[in-house]
C-alpha cells in the first residue's frame, strides 16, 4: 500500500513523493493514526505528520512544516482540528469530483469493479465497544463479491455475499443480492425473511441459475449475542483471548438463486465475550496459491488472525495485513475475489483508530 501526494504546486515545490505505508514516517502515521514528528530534510524545520480521518476511517495523511526544533502541545492541537477539517472536505468534495479517486489508483479499473465499489460501504466504521473493517480484492478488477453493514439502534448488520462467476455479470447478480438484503434490512425484517427476500431476488431476475452465496448475521451490541444465516458461505471465524481462532460451524442452505430448496436455511447463534473477533470472508481469501501452487488455507488464515490478534493491531491493520500477505501469495494478481469483514466487540480497539501524538 502506497500513499500518493494530491499534484499541485506546492506538493511540486517541497518534492513530494509516493510514501510506502511500511518503513515510512508517513506509513507509520497512517498505519497507527498516531501525530508523528520528524525533522524536514533540510533539517531546518520541524514536520509534523497528522492522519486525516473521517470519524474513524482513514483518508490520509497531511505533512506541516515549522521552524525550530520543537513543536509544542497547543501547535499539535491545532494541527490535529486543521487535518479534521481537511479529512472532512476530501470526503465531501469526493462526492462531487474524480480527483480523489483517479489520484488514489495505480492502474485502469472495470467496470464491474466501478460497480462493486459503488456497492461498497466505508471499509471502516467505529464506535464504542465496536470496530469493524473490510476489504475487498482485486481492488481493480473486483467483479461478484461484495459486503455490507450497518449499524441500527444496538444492532451490527453485517452480510458478505460471493456471485457464481467473475466480471459485470457476476456483480450484477450481487447487486440484485445485496440490494435485496438492505430493503428487508430496512423494512424491520428477520434473518429468515431476508434470505427469503434475497433468494427470490437473485431467482427471479436471473433465471438462467446464476447463484450467489451469501452469510448474513446480527449482533447485539448490549449482550453480545451473535445470529447468522448461512446460504452455501464459508462459515465464520471467532477469535478469543487473541490468540483461539475457531469456526462457528453451522449446515448452510443452499446458495442464493440456485433453485434448490434440499437445505432449507436455519438461524444459528452463539455468545460472544468481551475482546471477541469475528472473521466473515469469501472463499477467494483461503483460496489463495503461492508460487509453487499451495493453498494460504484454511489454516493459514487462522494462523495468520490469531497472530496479529495476538499483536494487538486493530481491526482496519489486520486487514490492510491480511490484503499484503493475499498479494504475497498471488504475486499482485488473485485468482479469484477476496472477500473479508473483521469484527471487534468491546475490545476497546476502537480507541486505536482515534489520533494519538507522540512528540
Amino acid at each position: 500500500m502506497t500513499l500518493v501526494p494530491l499534484p499541485s504546486p506546492a506538493a511540486s515545490t517541497v518534492g513530494a513523493t509516493p510514501q510506502s505505508v511500511g518503513g515510512t514516517v508517513a506509513g507509520r502515521t497512517f498505519a497507527t493514526t498516531t501525530v508523528l514528528t520528524a525533522p524536514s530534510e533540510n533539517g531546518g524545520r520541524q514536520r509534523v505528520w497528522v492522519p486525516l480521518l473521517d470519524g474513524t476511517e482513514r483518508v490520509g495523511v497531511m505533512a506541516m512544516s515549522f521552524d525550530g526544533a520543537d513543536v509544542g502541545k497547543r501547535t499539535i492541537e491545532v494541527c490535529e482540528r486543521y487535518a479534521h477539517l481537511v479529512a472532512m472536505l476530501v470526503v465531501t468534495k469526493g462526492m462531487y469530483s474524480d480527483l480523489f479517486d483517479v489520484v488514489r489508483r495505480r492502474k485502469p479499473a472495470t467496470i464491474a469493479a466501478e460497480l462493486a465499489w459503488t456497492l461498497a460501504p466505508p471499509l471502516l466504521f467505529a464506535t464504542d465497544g465496536l470496530s469493524v473493517a473490510g476489504v475487498l480484492e482485486p481492488c481493480y478488477d473486483n467483479g461478484g463479491d461484495a459486503l455490507d453493514y450497518a449499524v441500527n439502534g444496538r444492532t451490527l448488520h453485517v452480510g458478505v455475499f460471493d456471485a457464481m462467476g467473475h466480471g459485470l455479470a457476476a456483480v450484477g447478480v450481487a447487486a440484485f443480492a445485496i440490494s435485496a438484503y438492505r430493503n428487508s434490512r430496512r423494512r424491520g425484517c428477520d434473518l429468515l425473511e431476508t434470505h427469503a427476500a434475497m433468494d427470490q431476488a437473485v431467482e427471479q431476475q436471473f433465471p438462467d441459475r446464476r447463484f450467489v452465496t451469501a452469510l448474513i448475521a446480527e449482533l447485539n451490541l448490549d449482550s453480545g449475542a451473535l445470529k447468522w444465516v448461512s446460504a452455501g458461505h464459508p462459515p465464520p471465524l471467532l477469535i478469543r483471548d487473541t490468540r483461539h481462532a475457531r469456526t462457528l460451524n453451522g449446515q448452510p442452505a443452499t446458495p442464493l438463486g440456485s433453485g434448490v430448496g434440499a437445505s432449507p436455511p436455519t438461524v444459528w447463534q452463539t455468545s460472544l465475550e468481551p475482546g471477541d473477533l469475528l472473521l466473515f470472508y469469501t472463499d477467494g481469501v483461503t483460496d489463495a496459491r503461492d508460487q509453487d501452487g499451495e493453498r494460504f488455507g484454511a489454516d493459514g488464515l487462522r494462523r495468520f488472525i490469531e497472530r496479529e490478534a495476538s499483536a494487538g493491531q486493530p481491526a482496519p491493520e489486520t486487514l490492510r495485513r491480511l490484503r499484503e500477505a493475499l498479494v504475497g501469495h498471488e504475486h499482485g494478481r488473485f485468482a479469484d475475489d477476496a472477500t473479508a469483514v473483521l469484527v471487534e466487540w468491546r475490545r476497546d480497539s476502537e480507541r486505536t483508530l482515534m489520533p494519538q501524538t507522540v512528540l
